[in-house]
């Protein structure tokens, strides 16, 4: 069997060590259910349950400090957060070391841990989405990644006064690409309005200016317009994040840029005089490069009637 799927076996069974007895008063939220990766502490039952197939997370690697960690990590992908509220004969401390011994068996490894006064204090902002943990004073926390082929998965568990714990699982995934259709009727009509039309979906590798394959279904749909629209001349813009000197961005983008012009008058028979390439790098973002939401919709390619 593999020794992934071993794990994730082993973090289900073998969360606590020993038999205990005891149960919290109440029952599971409805539609909630556990974790594949991390299972419940005995006798503790599901208050909250939330998951977002996909979205950000900040995980914290230090302690916060006015509602900033002192170190983190931004993440992207699935995200799933279970609370529980635990039987009140067992303290925070035996709670915490199951967890903390389960995961290191699982095959987790720790990236950060705290212990009461020692975690900071405040509600540092995690996932809005999601919400944000309710206190780091006062609390037992662990943070630790389990390395997939599938994707790397972190978890991250507070245990609080209640006794209740929290588990926030993030298992990193690409976006699903897709969902969004650009064709050549909405491309000319955002032409005809603006001037211009914002085209997602043409890709490169980071650092790279050589158009991956997965780009053609929307290269076909420019060459479309261009091809339904004989007098039709564009500037074909390339933007970037901020990511980098300003000198590198300007000069991958007019790459980026130059790459385009090339496959649809190489592949699609366009005129070339009827394209232009330009790179205006980072200088006309139309998000915030403060998010990685936000460099997502600042790497584009500009269709700019000329």
């Amino acid at each position: 069997m593999n020794r992934f799927v071993i794990r994730t076996l082993l973090a289900i069974s073998v969360l606590l060590g020993s038999a205990m007895t005891g149960k919290a008063q109440g029952q599971d939220a409805a539609g909630s259910k556990d974790h594949p990766l991390v299972s419940r502490y005995p006798g503790c039952y599901i208050y909250h349950y939330k998951t977002a197939e996909y979205d950000q997370f900040n995980l914290g690697l230090g302690k916060p400090t006015n509602g900033k960690f002192a170190k983190s990590l931004p993440l992207e992908g699935k995200i799933t957060r279970i609370s529980y509220e635990c039987p009140a004969q067992r303290s925070l401390l035996e709670i915490y070391r199951n967890f903390e011994g389960a995961l290191k068996r699982a095959g987790f490894s720790a990236l950060f841990t705290c212990a009461m006064a020692a975690c900071g204090s405040g509600q540092p902002a995690q996932n809005i989405g999601i919400g944000n943990f309710e206190s780091w004073d006062n609390s037992y926390h662990i943070t630790a990644k389990l390395a997939r082929p599938e994707g790397d998965a972190y978890v991250h568990i507070g245990v609080l006064s209640g006794p209740e714990v929290q588990i926030d699982v993030i298992e990193v995934k690409p976006m699903e690409s897709g969902l969004v259709t650009v064709n050549a009727a909405t491309l000319a009509g955002d032409i005809t309005q603006t001037g211009h039309a914002s085209v997602y979906g043409i890709h490169f590798d980071t650092g790279k200016a050589d158009v991956k394959p997965e780009s053609d279904a929307v290269l076909a749909e420019i060459a479309k317009l261009l091809q339904q629209n004989p007098s039709l001349k564009l500037y074909v813009v390339g933007h970037t994040d901020n990511v980098g000197t300003l000198a590198s961005n300007m000069e991958l983008s007019k790459r980026r840029s130059d790459a385009v012009v090339a496959v649809l008058i190489r592949k699609y028979s366009i005129a070339a005089e009827r394209l232009s390439a330009q790179g205006d790098g980072p200088t006309a973002p139309v998000a915030s490069n403060d998010s990685e939401e936000g460099r997502a919709k600042n790497r584009r390619v500009e269709l700019v009637k000329q």
